[in-house]
């Protein structure tokens, strides 16, 4: 029999210990024969990013050695950091950014000099003996220089430029025969996201690229993961519909290989994404989203038939992701509802599936987690908007009488992004405790269309903020959750979200920002390269608009706030500096509001270290207990809340004010 408790109050077996420690990172998955690697984050080290590879042998091992982080920040957010071929992998090292060479059997080599350089989205030139990949040189005066170079396996030294002139450059390809080069560029204020083109140029016999042509593209046309078939014809992805939609190159024009209402690509905000791959000349393994869901399939190349493979990852509120193709078979990146994200060998024979590695080796009985549904709401000027809703659940307990949930809703980062649908311990770990969550896709996201994702531009700060007032008063509405108590939170762009809907409506009655966006000026004023121009789309270019960024920053208007507010930044953040979350935190505490901040040394955009992982949900729970009523089962460290009624301080607290 349930015991009876207070929401938020239960005891759960999703500890901040589990969220926070028992867990990896997975991602930038890359086959070669029988050899599968992937890139793994490890929060127990420090959050070091380590490539694993697993052999024919079935056993699986530590490629880059201790002492060595396969990570790169070019565009900050990186991918791509690593390149599997016949047995030597090629990475970029954190620490240093520079391009290593790591034999069999042999430790890491420097290829490219101690210089601010940095490299990602390598393809091997066997033709040239060399490294293809996109340079970003910090070197310079002023703003970083992309371009494509060449980095010589003998001599080694920054690379010779192939490509440049153009402020982005992404996916270098090289054709079987090793006889031209596709590569993805753009300007700005473009992201690559709202437009890109392709081009495609033939090497001539001193390895420099001759005869460069834009095969497709341009301002208003994004363009995604170009391929070479086996055949040496050229694929890639198109949103030119309106859908990421995957097309082919057909005598210098480009033709659709499946049309349809779904996306067979994504934003690309880190390097090396893959949503398809070669199996034959005939058969390509691809994932499309559509309906909130995420779906593999085989794509007859000669016919246009598209099958779906049915797996546990596929479907409805499911996410497959970095996939990779090798001789029959295909290994991916999938989470369910109800299993953490693994990387996964698919059989294509057979249909076998075989997890090569779990993010989480602790599960959790699976009747502590709760499911979520789509939910689709109506929002401003008649349209609507998507979420995914995860009611409480724990089968411990029940609430007293009458009593109605919390509810947090959650903004997502990007803002251009999408927010997953597989198992994620960070909001079990509330749903257990008896809170609810809405996770909200607002208008901006992707996954429903081109149109769904501009539906921000120009509004950021506006839709985005209706949406989440109006997916979160939908649920009020309809009897689920507690007026009273409903809180928003999200991170960086989704911390932006956050802190405008507590400064510009009245609805919430308290938020948690991770370090989040609260003055666009600054914003646009010290933010990196990639995303300097990123809010002439969102917002409006500057400083034409300087008088609406002003409008839309949440710091000058951050007396508005009326309720309780939790803040964390990362001290290293470099795409938020830390003083943005500081100086919010003092016009909060200044005016009187129960407020906390909390900063941790070491980090960047984004917790890394598990132990402020664990620090930081922790520090939340404590905080909404305070601010919603309700005292966690757990025990947690106290944290200093300003301006926290006497009545609500426990003695601990008391002591150290």
């Amino acid at each position: 029999m349930s015991k009876i408790a207070p929401h938020g109050s239960w005891k759960s077996p999703i500890t901040s210990d589990l969220y926070a420690s028992a867990y990896v990172g997975l991602g930038e998955v890359q086959v070669e024969d029988e050899v599968v690697c992937w890139n793994e984050l490890r929060p127990k080290e420090q959050g070091r990013y380590v490539v694993v590879g697993l052999g024919s042998d079935g056993k699986t091992e530590d490629v880059t050695p201790p002492g060595f982080n396969a990570r790169t920040r070019v565009h900050e957010y990186g991918g791509g950091s690593y390149l599997l071929d016949k047995g030597t992998v090629y990475f970029s090292n954190y620490q240093d950014q520079r391009l290593y060479r790591q034999k069999p059997g042999s430790g890491p080599e420097p290829l490219t000099p101690p210089v601010d350089m940095r490299y990602a989205d390598g393809v091997i030139d066997h033709k040239h003996y060399r490294i293809i990949t996109v340079r970003e040189d910090h070197a310079v005066t002023g703003e970083a220089v992309n371009s494509i170079v060449g980095v010589d396996f003998d001599n080694g030294g920054p690379g010779e430029v192939l490509v440049s002139g153009n402020n982005f450059y992404s996916n270098p390809r090289i054709t079987p025969d090793g006889s031209q080069l596709a590569y993805l560029t753009w300007n700005h204020p473009n992201m690559p996201w709202d437009g890109t083109e392709l081009w495609v140029a033939r090497f001539d016999s001193d390895g420099r690229l001759a005869s460069p042509q834009r095969l497709a593209g341009g301002l208003k046309e994004s363009i995604y993961q170009p391929e070479w078939s086996p055949d040496g014809r050229l694929y890639f992805v198109s949103d030119k519909t309106g859908w990421w939609n995957l097309y082919r190159s057909n005598n210098g024009k480009y033709e659709p290989v499946h049309p349809m209402e779904a996306e067979f690509g994504g934003p690309q905000w880190v390097f090396r994404q893959s949503h398809y791959g070669f199996a034959s000349l005939r058969e390509i393994i691809c994932i499309y989203t559509m309906k909130g869901g995420t779906h593999l399939a085989r794509l007859d190349t000669v016919t246009g038939r598209l099958e779906e493979i049915p797996t546990p990852y596929s479907g409805g509120g499911r996410q497959i992701r970095d996939l990779a193709v090798g001789p029959d078979y295909a290994v991916f990146v999938g989470g369910s509802p109800l299993e953490p994200e693994s990387v996964v060998k698919l059989d294509l024979k057979t249909l076998k599936l075989t997890v090569l590695r779990r993010s989480r080796d602790e599960t959790v009985d699976a009747r502590y987690i709760s499911i979520p549904r789509h939910v689709e709401f109506e929002t401003t000027n008649g349209q609507t908007a998507h979420a995914l809703y995860y009611p409480a659940k724990n089968p411990d307990y029940s609430a007293p009488a009458g009593e109605k949930p919390p509810l947090i809703v959650i903004s997502h980062g990007g803002p251009t992004s999408q927010t997953p649908t597989m198992l994620r311990y960070s909001i079990q770990y509330w749903t257990s405790r008896g809170v609810a969550v809405l996770d909200v896709d607002y208008g901006g996201s992707t996954g429903y269309g081109r149109p769904y994702r501009e539906r921000l531009n120009g509004q950021w700060g506006v839709v985005d903020v209706d949406d989440c007032v109006n997916g979160a008063r939908h649920l009020v509405e309809s009897g689920e959750v507690d007026r009273n108590r409903v809180a928003i939170e999200g991170g960086s762009a989704g911390g932006y979200t956050t802190m405008c809907a507590l400064t510009f409506r009245e609805f919430f009655r308290a938020g948690a920002s991770y370090f989040g966006i609260s003055d666009l000026e600054t914003f646009v004023k010290d933010t990196h390269k990639f995303e300097s121009r990123y809010l002439d789309r969102l917002v409006g270019p500057y400083p034409e608009k300087k008088q609406l960024y002003r409008e839309r920053s949440a710091i000058n208007y951050a007396e508005r706030v009326s309720c309780p507010m939790i803040l964390f930044q990362g001290l290293e953040d470099k795409i938020v500096p830390p003083d943005q979350s500081e100086k919010f935190y003092k016009v909060l505490r200044d005016k009187g509001l129960p407020t906390a901040y909390l900063a941790f040394e070491g980090e960047q955009h984004g917790f890394r270290k598990s132990e402020n992982i664990k620090r930081s949900i922790e520090a939340e729970l404590y905080f909404l207990g305070k601010v919603f009523g309700f005292d966690p089962a757990d025990q947690i460290e106290p944290v200093r809340i300003d301006n926290l009624e006497p009545s609500k301080r426990t003695p601990m607290l008391q002591e150290a004010r």
